[in-house]
């Protein structure tokens, strides 16, 4: 009994942040909610996480989103909370599979898709491959 009645208060406290949350908009390269289906154990990972996110302990955060990973790998906003983890310290290369990996889990959340190196470097586009051809058109060998 005193279980169910832990879930259902860290469920409700868990909707009215992601509420709270979702009204207030989010803050530029800051870690993302937990969405409200998450798995109750991996969002009391990723809110953990996010408090020393907020602390600048980011080490200490890499460790709790990585747990949150471990116990449901398809939570983007993991995955994103921990590349911006790794981020902060300057770790780039490990960083970047993780914002890549939030990507792919969640294509349409625009705060993962203008994650700090899909910023930096933009996308690429392949140029047309012209022809040649002279000043009136004619293709030229």
């Amino acid at each position: 009994m005193n279980r169910w009645l832990l879930v259902t208060q860290f469920l409700i406290c868990l909707l009215l942040v992601v509420i709270i949350g979702g009204c207030a908009g989010h803050k530029k390269d800051q870690p993302l909610e937990p969405r409200i289906d998450t798995n109750p154990e991996a969002a009391a990972f990723v809110l953990e996480g996010n408090h020393f996110f907020t602390g600048k302990r980011y080490r200490d955060a890499e460790m709790k989103y990585e747990a949150a990973i471990k116990v449901q790998s398809t939570l983007g906003e993991a995955h994103y909370n921990f590349g911006l983890a790794l981020y902060r310290r300057g770790l780039y290369a490990e960083a970047r599979p993780h914002f890549k990996k939030a990507a792919q889990l969640e294509p349409f959340n625009q705060v993962i898709r203008n994650a700090p190196p899909f910023r930096k470097y933009g996308t690429a586009k392949p140029k047309a491959k012209e022809e040649p051809h002279d000043d009136y058109g004619h293709e030229t060998d």
